[in-house]
């Protein structure tokens, strides 16, 4: 019962620290001196390393026990965010949270391998189902925790605060861990462990990533422009490396074959935009709010918790209402949040639009992962999350990235014009979700042939999108049930 607690927090924490620490760039950009390319690393950075390391690091717990490779990255987390809180400039702080980026990503495939462990039939779908709870609060409430805590200066230390307040808990949940966690024994050998696979993925997410960063505030260099176009023949090698492992008869890093299950690859495009377009606007907010219209880090804190509020209430009705129906809410509400910016808007419109936008986000973040990761078959369930884990990492560095290039890209013609600019690439993310969802939508509309026996009884047949299952799958690193999903933040 205590166990379950233990892996939240830690859950809980390295999915709040993405989020947190948008709140706290404007802070972290006086304090340091740091350029626009600095503040966005402090959040790439993370997001970056965090994507990179999914793959990899489900491959270690299987090697070497996932209460230890838990152990490992809990401590590695907790002395990162202290690096994070001590950093006496931009490149170490940047570095820092490379490392808390690589730590979470040891965690997260732990996580969902305990729950398998600890807790069977309904037990498992209930824990599930609080893990996913904790993964959205902490995505959707990670503006305010920030703005709380810049706001009430514990000790003087201003912005640090968002990074240090993990120590204290992750050191009491580390003293937890040896006691409440069961031991699970590595199996395998070093040789299944396919580092120059690894190599090759983090290679080809950095050279997407650091060039869209960089190269605004540098004038695209023709380095940015090379660094682009690595990213296709280094992504490709590794794909290859992956067939010629699976082909004689190694185990790959990714099984490929996960993507020819119908419906996965359109589902991780659509958790891709869904994930961009949450953390895109959580970066043109912290900005807009704080630097645009002048508030308070608390005050930019709480207008953002009507998004939080959004969240939590859409998410109680998440498997109720059609897709289709809470992808036009979240497009609603950007909609209205771009149309009350520059027109001297007060706080209570822009907190209804963050409140529609936000309740768009919680009816589709669950119904939308659990489609995506029921939509494969057992065996394979283990890829699935460590796909999907990628992918949701990977599309909110992207999209807090281009969302932070448009932004800066505009602010020549002042803040209005910059806020404007970032929300149309958010939108244009929620526009493709839309899409996804109406298209998904458009089978159920067909009239019904009678049911063959077999196909009923086929375990990979799934409910219709919006609908969770109660399949639980478990398969090494990747234990998901319907309600579940992979570290991820909204």
């Amino acid at each position: 019962m205590f166990a379950l607690p233990v892996v939240l927090v830690a859950v809980y924490m390295t999915t709040l620290d993405f989020f947190v620490a948008n709140l706290a760039v404007p802070s972290i950009r006086a304090g340091l001196g740091t350029g626009d390319a600095a503040a966005q690393l402090v959040i790439a950075g993370y997001g970056l390393a965090y994507a990179a390391g999914l793959i990899v690091s489900g491959r270690l717990g299987d090697l070497y026990g996932h209460r230890r490779v838990f152990a490992i990255g809990l401590a590695l987390f907790t002395v990162a965010s202290a690096a994070c809180g001590l950093a006496p400039d931009a490149v170490t702080l940047v570095l820092a949270r490379v490392v808390q980026g690589i730590a979470a990503a040891l965690l997260a495939p732990q996580v969902l391998a305990l729950l398998g462990v600890l807790y069977k039939g309904p037990a498992l779908a209930r824990a599930f189902g609080w893990y996913g709870t904790a993964v959205g609060l902490a995505g959707v409430s990670g503006q305010a925790v920030g703005g709380l805590l810049v706001a009430a200066d514990p000790l003087g230390l201003g912005w640090r605060a968002c990074f240090l307040v993990n120590v204290p808990v992750g050191v009491a949940a580390l003293a937890l861990t040896g006691r409440l966690l069961p031991r699970t024994a590595g199996s395998g050998t070093r040789r299944d462990l396919d580092l120059p696979g690894a190599a090759l993925v983090a290679a080809g997410l950095v050279a997407v990533v650091l060039p869209l960063v960089e190269g605004r505030e540098q004038g695209w260099p023709p380095w940015t422009w090379l660094c682009l176009a690595s990213s296709a023949p280094v992504l490709v090698a590794f794909v290859r490396r992956q067939r010629r492992l699976a082909a004689s008869g190694r185990a790959p890093l990714l099984d490929l074959a996960v993507f020819g299950e119908r419906g996965f690859a359109g589902g991780l495009v659509a958790v891709a935009l869904l994930f961009g377009t949450s953390a895109g606007l959580s970066f043109v907010l912290a900005l807009y709010l704080q630097e645009g219209l002048g508030l308070s880090p608390l005050a930019a804190g709480t207008l953002c918790t009507a998004l939080n509020a959004g969240f939590f209430l859409g998410s109680l009705r998440a498997n109720r209402v059609p897709p289709g129906i809470a992808a036009l809410a979240l497009v609603a509400g950007l909609a209205l949040l771009g149309h009350v910016v520059g027109r001297d808007a007060g706080a209570y419109q822009i907190a209804l639009a963050l409140l529609v936008t936000g309740s768009g986000m919680g009816l589709l973040m669950s119904p939308l992962i659990s489609r995506v990761l029921s939509s494969v078959r057992r065996e394979r369930a283990g890829a699935a999350a460590g796909v999907l884990g990628t992918v949701q990492e990977a599309g909110g560095v992207l999209g807090g990235t281009v969302a932070g290039g448009a932004f800066f890209g505009a602010l020549g013609g002042g803040w209005d014009a910059a806020a404007l600019a970032g929300l149309a690439v958010v939108m244009v993310g929620a526009l493709g979700v839309l899409a996804h969802c109406v298209a998904r939508s458009r089978p159920a509309l067909r009239p019904r042939r009678v049911a063959d026996p077999r196909r009923v009884a086929d375990p990979r047949r799934v409910a219709p999108l919006g609908r969770t299952g109660s399949r639980p799958a478990v398969a090494g690193t990747g234990e998901v049930a319907g309600r579940s999903c992979p570290a991820t933040r909204p």
